[in-house]
């Protein structure tokens, strides 16, 4: 339902957003925003990892809300899997006072644990495959407000729409490692009762991995990734004005290289999934390495598109 336009926006420090406008809608969904910043009306808010905030018109939106982080050691040595899960509620409401909608790219723990918390709190609808639906019932999410969604569904919404596709979590290693695995893979399907508690950050299994479209007033469009992987059919054709797109891919083939061909470079990319989530929320976002190399990829791959690195807090309006 939206034409993808393009973002035209710059980074600002803190918390100011970037803003960008449009020009006269579009009358082929092929379309991109060209004009002059100032209208959109679409802010999306980075809130470290992959927990995004997405505003407009009175509407919130949330991309897998993780923002207690907890020490597991993930890049420093590997991930602990016995690190116990936590939720911390003064630290989720200092950074998210509402939510309408919640989607999940996958299931690991840095993408859920805060999610029961975050739907009990808000009354937010939350989308996701069976196995991070299971979960979070079994979690104590309300269970009248899990939707379970496969890849292919086109949701109409008052004023956006959401497209759902299937897709692919990253692999571990690089181009010389033989043995490419997901960490804590596995799905939960079955009823939710049959399933035990998740206590630990290995019990938070991907099951299953989704990306999505968003499309805002049929004007405005952006795509979010959740891990440094995908399923290029799946996205021939979408021409998002922004996408959202993690680090990492080296033991996925031409990973930035394929995306931003499939999706006709996008005016803009947003990096996500680059910080140390090690570290608190209120602490400077830190690099664990990864950052350069994608900016570097986007750059060679994608010259039209502006890459901008939002910091802890930091939003862009288009």
């Amino acid at each position: 339902m939206v034409d993808r336009r393009r973002l035209l926006a710059g980074s600002a420090a803190g918390a100011a957003a970037l803003t960008l406008q449009a020009s006269t809608p579009p009358s082929r969904a092929s379309d991109r925003l060209r004009g002059k910043p100032g209208t959109s009306g679409v802010t999306l808010r980075w809130l470290g990892n992959n927990a995004w905030e997405i505003t407009f018109g009175g509407t919130t939106i949330l991309i897998d809300p993780w923002v207690t982080r907890f020490p597991t050691g993930t890049y420093h040595g590997g991930t602990r899997p016995d690190t116990p899960l936590s939720t911390d509620p003064a630290i989720v409401d200092r950074y998210i006072t509402r939510a309408d909608l919640i989607l999940i790219g996958h299931g690991h723990f840095d993408h859920i644990a805060d999610v029961p918390y975050i739907a009990t709190r808000t009354g937010a609808a939350v989308l996701g495959t069976e196995s991070h639906v299971n979960l979070l019932q079994r979690m104590n999410a309300p269970a009248t407000q899990l939707g379970t969604v496969r890849g292919g569904e086109y949701l109409q919404y008052d004023g956006f729409t959401v497209e759902v596709f299937p897709s692919l979590h990253s692999v571990t290693g690089t181009e010389t490692t033989r043995n490419k695995q997901i960490p804590f893979p596995g799905t939960r399907p079955g009823p939710p009762g049959d399933i035990p508690l998740p206590r630990t950050v290995a019990d938070l299994v991907e099951g299953g991995t989704l990306a999505y479209q968003i499309t805002v007033a049929e004007r405005f469009r952006l795509f979010a990734l959740s891990t440094a992987n995908f399923i290029g059919s799946e996205l021939a054709g979408l021409r998002p004005d922004l996408a959202i797109v993690p680090v990492g891919g080296r033991g996925v083939h031409g990973y930035v290289d394929r995306l931003m061909r499939l999706l006709d470079q996008p005016t803009w990319v947003l990096p996500t999934h680059w910080d140390d989530f090690d570290l608190p929320l209120d602490a400077p976002a830190q690099d664990f390495g990864a950052l350069q190399p994608l900016r570097d990829a986007v750059a060679a791959a994608s010259p039209r598109t502006t890459f901008v690195q939002l910091e802890h807090g930091q939003a862009i309006t288009p």
